[in-house]
């Protein structure tokens, strides 16, 4: 947990905040979530955490979002009525034609632009899409949009920083909270440690080995996804008697 938050506190500063108020930022109060308070708030529109109205918020050009608003908008998106762990990013079509996109080591500004447009049509589907996130961010950097990049790198720092302050990940008592199991991988990666594989451990824990040159380091984290399969069973009943694959992307 101590590594994770100090990658995502570095990340944080090189954004542009102080290291006092990037310290400030991950001592911030929020812990655990609340998911009972947090699926009454999102759908309530007297609340401040009205899940569209922080949606608008995020989706801005701004960084005036709070560590509160960060964690109920992440968590919120789980009590939403299109929410679906499982569904597929939309235009599959595009994401094979850029694969090989991925893969480059240099990439031309028509990649670059082509990597923009699929990571606005997913993010336009899920908001909270690690990847896509870090894909926008990458292009807006390449392409000198310096002020837009730190603005949606702000955004990225503090969604990891909600998932960071949600446990510690070495014990299922402790896990980390996720609402896409592919967060399982992104948030790992993101914070300078490599995610190697995925076990499912009853009866609602992924376990999440990672490569590690010191054996006094956790051989892997634990993330809670009893919310994530409680709202895709309500959605998907017939599914209950097979439970379905919690594994993250690899």
């Amino acid at each position: 947990m101590k590594k994770i938050l100090l990658t995502i506190i570095a990340a944080i500063v090189a954004c542009g905040l102080s290291a006092a108020d990037a310290k400030t930022t991950a001592r911030a109060a929020l812990g655990k979530p609340d998911l009972d308070s947090i699926a009454k708030a999102s759908v309530d529109e007297n609340s401040q955490y009205y899940y569209p109205r922080l949606l608008k918020s995020f989706l801005s050009n701004d960084t005036t979002m709070t560590d509160e608003e960060f964690q109920y908008f992440y968590y919120g998106t789980l009590f939403q009525e299109d929410y679906d762990p499982y569904r597929e990013a939309p235009n599959q079509a595009l994401f094979q034609e850029l694969l090989p996109v991925y893969a480059k080591e240099k990439r031309t500004r028509a990649d670059r632009e082509k990597m923009l447009d699929y990571a606005l049509q997913v993010l336009d589907d899920n908001p909270v899409d690690l990847r896509q996130l870090t894909n926008r961010i990458y292009v807006y950097e390449q392409n000198r949009k310096y002020d837009l990049a730190k603005i949606w790198q702000f955004k990225l720092n503090h969604l990891l920083l909600v998932i960071a302050s949600s446990g510690s990940g070495t014990t299922p008592e402790d896990a980390f909270v996720i609402v896409y199991p592919q967060h399982e991988y992104d948030f790992l990666n993101l914070s300078g440690i490599t995610a190697s594989s995925q076990r499912f451990e009853p009866p609602y824990f992924d376990f999440i080995t990672v490569n590690r040159t010191d054996t006094k380091k956790p051989e892997g984290y634990y993330f809670n996804i009893s919310e994530l399969l409680n709202q895709y069973f309500l959605k998907h009943p017939s599914e209950m008697e097979s439970t379905p694959s919690a594994g993250a992307d690899k």
